[in-house]
C-alpha cells in the first residue's frame, strides 16, 4: 500500500439524539471531537414506525392542500 493517502483513524465520541453517548474510531473529524446526531435509529420513523414527517412538508402535501377544492366545471 502506498504510505500516506489514508485518512486519519481516530476515536471519537458520538452523542444520540436523547443525550446517550459513546465512543468509537471514525475518519470525521479530529481526534476527541464530538459528533452529535440530529436523527438515529431511537427518533426516526423508520425505525420508530411512526409517523413520517418528511411527507407533511413534501411537495405531494403541498399540492393536496392547494387544490383540495379545485373540481373540473367542464362536462364531457
Amino acid at each position: 500500500m502506498k504510505k500516506k493517502i489514508h485518512p486519519d483513524y481516530h476515536k471519537i465520541k458520538v452523542v444520540m439524539t436523547d443525550g446517550v453517548d459513546f465512543e468509537t474510531r471514525s475518519t470525521w473529524g479530529k481526534e476527541g471531537d464530538i459528533l452529535k446526531l440530529d436523527i438515529d435509529s431511537k427518533s426516526h420513523s423508520a425505525w420508530t414506525g411512526g409517523d413520517q414527517k418528511v411527507l407533511d412538508k413534501g411537495r405531494v402535501s403541498k399540492f393536496y392542500k392547494k387544490f383540495t377544492n379545485f373540481r373540473s366545471t367542464s362536462k364531457k
